[in-house]
């Protein structure tokens, strides 16, 4: 990059021979594109900067970013259009009328032939369609037809009309080889002194202020003063008599377009008397010109095949080799007032409007730049001393990447080639001795310099050395790499001394050398450029282009002074990791194409940006998945089931390639840069949103926006029936829920009291189960008491008893012993006792003898009392003395009851009766 500071150019060089060369840059819209006829005879433009084109298949319409074809009802070749409010006139075979556009986007033909009284059409085409005030003619080749408040009225001289011009408010009228007339009451009257005309056929005419154009197909043209008619004296009349001239336009109040059938459309200054023409040498993809219409500088073309756009004042223009001789330009520079160019096939030179090739130069070109008043190539079979004529080989080291001069040396400066570096110094008699470095044999495509004996050198795939080199430069004395963590990668990295400091240009992003800390780490000045590659840098400025996507060059000085530019033949000519710019002086650059190259004025560019009034997009159509919402109305409500894809079609039809930013503000919000009018927003939320588009202009200004209104209705499910219906569901389940609650809750309060009812009954019952267990077990102590006094008496009796029958003798009176004898028999047997005993057991029994008696019928009282004395679990021995029986008569009792209760011997008696 530092080879451009040793051109001293004057700002004169901007004006060099080769401008004719240099050409504003047309864009084509062909036949795939369009989708019409291959023919387009008419164009028009409205306000809007919308085409209308009159097509072989119809009225074919763009608005910036969509085509549409809209067919007559004969489906015949529409021959003319031309706007007249928001009406569009179209002529066609025998049938002429209007169309115009709904607020749905809809374009809808009136005819007006209807309108025509005591005429017959005689096989017409109408060519030509004028807007006059409040009127408009048609034109045929026979016939002149005004419209006028819904009626027509027509003129049909014999002559033949080629063409109409409204000049000075007269209808002069050019009919075909017959020369000029004019219009007047319905009649044609011939201007004078028009011979130089006859015999020659008439195509157009337009107003030169005074004067009058007159255009003819295969003469030239010719100028009209209102009195006489002479030859249009200037060089380019010879050159439109070779190419069959057929439309002229007026294009301002120096400039002239002249479509020709042959040869494209010459753009003339009629001031310098200068001339450019647009053909397909210079990218016009058809040379036949049917048609012509200026709109804001942009010159849209109607050809043989397809259509064509081109910036009139484009600030950007454009040298193409459309040949394909000079393939892709790696380097230029300026040298005795000539631009030369190196390319991967060799080196060119423009010289006047012709491309020239120096001779032996072929093969690849790296670099060119002027070193010490020569002019170098660095080729891939080493490097050259180029002139217009001349190609010397100074150096066998083939390729030469570039030049490094040697800070604090007189012309010494050091290559980057194949295979190593060379070493160039220029002798006394200003021829250069070149050597090669020792120590150091690998290939190096970028180099600059830290101090006078430290080089930094680059390796295409590598990585990047910092090399020191001896006092004399003819060997490196140490090789250093860096690798740690904050290194760029190895690949393709470029090398910058950018204000003393050694900056790497990585794949991912910008890093510096430290000194300090002898690292490579991270350049936060160009963080914001990560996704930009640096084409060329001074004290001030920066030139920054995209890696990827669309290209656009960044001009800046990084603080607040920063130009952006953005331009169709840019982003598809731009050369990816070749692209170069060349700073001629503060004004002048150029850049490197694929195809040629580019020439940058920044301060027409400025001037233009600055008189730029960027247009605010239009919105075309709202459309949900069933539904076209008028535009018109600034507002929507859209079904929630259509909302899936909302599209918005925008555009901005004053842009050639325009681009755009839009935002959205709802329940979601959205913000974009997209590069076509087509935006569209899937599953979006229910609720309002607030659209707005704006145009994006090329350093990258918004316009003002264009906004639309709309709504997502809720779904159905949300909508406000269904709410209310929900409310209602809510107050109808409160109800219910209360009422099941209340009565759950009255169960469960019966529950409640049942279970607390049982409880207190279980507790009552408990208590008085154990109540009724303490009774009985008091009257089990009282019964068992009672049975133990008894047995305690009638034992004590048996005992007295049996003392009286052993002293039986001792008794004087037998008399009174057997009244003793009586009483104590008396007392044992006493029924008393058995009757306390009884009703104390049956309480604690209460059923046990009658259960016990209906099992067992013949039990006898006895039998009775031995088994309620057993079920108290009584033994033999405690129930003698109750049943006053020896313990072996109640052994013989309770044999005879076990028998009668049919108890087997191998059974407990009292077990039996206990559990009975």
């Amino acid at each position: 990059m530092r080879k451009h500071l040793f051109c001293i150019i004057a700002l004169a060089i901007s004006k060099l021979c080769f401008g004719q060369n240099l050409l504003p840059p047309i864009y084509n819209y062909k036949l795939s594109e369009y989708k019409g006829g291959s023919k387009n005879w008419g164009v028009s433009v409205n306000q809007k900067g919308e085409l209308f084109a009159a097509n072989n298949q119809g009225l074919l319409y763009f608005n910036g970013e969509k085509w549409e074809l809209h067919k007559l009802p004969n489906n015949t070749t529409i021959r003319s259009v031309a706007l007249v409010g928001d009406k569009i006139f179209t002529g066609s075979y025998e049938e002429f009328g209007f169309w115009e556009k709904s607020d749905l986007g809809e374009f809808q033909y009136t005819s007006l032939t209807h309108l025509i009284k005591d005429h017959e059409f005689t096989s017409e085409e109408f060519w030509e369609i004028i807007p006059v005030n409040d009127k408009v003619l048609f034109r045929s080749f026979s016939t002149i037809y005004c419209y006028e408040d819904e009626k027509i009225t027509f003129v049909d001289p014999p002559q033949i009309i080629s063409d109409i011009l409204i000049h000075e408010d007269r209808f002069i009228v050019a009919a075909g080889t017959e020369g000029l007339f004019e219009l007047k009451n319905k009649e044609l009257v011939p201007l004078p002194n028009q011979e130089a005309l006859y015999g020659k056929t008439l195509t157009d005419m337009v107003s030169l202020g005074d004067n009058i154009l007159i255009g003819t197909k295969l003469n030239g043209c010719y100028i009209w003063n209102g009195q006489d008619i002479e030859p249009w004296t200037v060089e380019l009349n010879q050159i439109l008599k070779q190419h069959q001239l057929n439309k002229i336009l007026k294009l301002d109040e120096n400039q002239i377009a002249f479509g020709t059938i042959k040869n494209g459309v010459y753009l003339f200054d009629h001031v310098t008397g200068s001339f450019k023409v647009l053909n397909r040498e210079a990218g016009l993809q058809n040379n036949t010109v049917l048609s012509m219409q200026n709109f804001q500088n942009q010159l849209w073309l109607g050809l043989d095949n397809g259509l064509a756009r081109t910036k009139l004042n484009n600030p950007i223009i454009y040298f193409t080799d459309f040949s394909g001789t000079l393939g892709m330009v790696y380097d230029m520079a300026l040298y005795n007032d000539r631009l030369y160019m190196g390319s991967n096939t060799g080196v060119f030179y423009l010289e006047g409007n012709e491309l020239k090739f120096v001779n032996g130069s072929q093969g690849h070109v790296w670099d060119m730049e002027v070193v010490e008043g020569d002019l170098l190539c660095g080729h891939n079979t080493g490097t050259y001393s180029v002139g217009p004529n001349t190609f010397e080989k100074v150096s066998d080291f083939s390729g030469g990447y570039g030049f490094e001069r040697v800070p604090e040396q007189n012309s010494m400066y050091i290559q980057g080639t194949y295979n190593g570096l060379a070493k160039y110094v220029e002798d006394a008699n200003g021829k250069w001795k070149v050597s090669r470095i020792n120590n150091f044999t690998e290939p190096i495509k970028h180099l600059c310099f830290e101090t006078p004996n430290i080089l930094w050198a680059a390796h295409p795939y590598k990585g990047y050395y910092r090399l020191e080199m001896d006092g004399t430069y003819e060997n490196v004395i140490t090789k250093k790499e860096y690798h740690n963590q904050n290194a760029p990668s190895e690949y393709n990295i470029k090398l910058y001394n950018i204000k003393n400091q050694i900056v790497f240009r990585g794949e991912n992003s910008w890093y510096k050398y430290d000194p300090i800390v002898d690292r490579i780490v991270i350049f936060e000045e160009f963080q914001k450029f990560n996704d930009h590659e640096l084409l060329f840098f001074d004290q001030d400025y920066f030139w920054f282009v995209n890696r990827e996507g669309k290209k656009e060059i960044i001009h800046t000085n990084l603080k607040q002074d920063s130009l952006t530019i953005a331009d169709f033949s840019l982003d598809e000519r731009l050369a990816p990791d070749s692209q170069n710019i060349i700073k001629i002086n503060d004004s002048i650059s150029y850049i490197t194409l694929s195809d040629g190259f580019a020439k940058v004025n920044r301060n027409t560019l400025e001037d233009w940006l600055n008189g730029l009034n960027l247009p605010i997009p239009y919105l075309n159509v709202v459309r949900d998945e069933s539904t076209i919402h008028p535009v018109s109305q600034n507002s929507a409500r859209i079904s929630y089931k259509n909302s899936q894809i909302i599209t918005f079609e925008v555009s901005s039809p004053e842009l050639m390639q325009p681009r755009y930013h839009y935002t959205l503000n709802g329940p979601k919000n959205y913000a974009e840069f997209v590069e076509n009018g087509l935006i569209q927003f899937q599953n979006l939320s229910h609720g309002k949103y607030l659209f707005k588009v704006s145009s994006v202009g090329q350093d990258n200004e918004i316009s003002r926006p264009t906004s639309f209104n709309f709504e997502i209705a809720p779904p159905w499910y949300l909508s406000n029936g269904s709410i209310a219906l929900y409310i209602l569901l809510g107050i109808g389940a409160i109800f219910v829920v209360r009422y099941y609650n209340r009565r759950k809750f009255k169960r469960k309060q019966r529950e409640l009291e049942k279970q607390m009812k049982i409880e207190q009954e279980e507790k009552l019952a408990a208590l008085e189960k154990e109540k009724l267990a303490r009774e009985i077990k008091l009257k089990q102590n009282e019964l068992a008491s009672t049975t133990l006094n008894i047995a305690k008496k009638n034992e004590m009796i048996l005992e007295l008893k049996n003392m009286l029958v052993v002293n039986k003798d001792k008794f004087s009176n037998s008399q009174r012993y057997r009244s003793f004898i009586k009483k104590l028999n008396n007392s044992i047997q006493d029924t008393d006792d058995w009757k306390r005993f009884e009703v104390n057991f049956k309480e604690l029994h209460e059923d046990f003898f009658e259960r016990l008696l209906i099992a067992y019928p013949n039990l006898t009282p006895k039998d009775l009392k031995l088994c309620a004395y057993l079920k108290m679990n009584l033994s033999t021995k405690e129930i003698a003395p109750l049943m006053a029986i020896s313990v072996r008569g109640v052994e013989i009792h309770r044999y005879r009851l076990r028998k009668k209760l049919e108890i087997d011997s191998s059974k407990s008696l009292s077990n039996f009766l206990i559990t009975f």
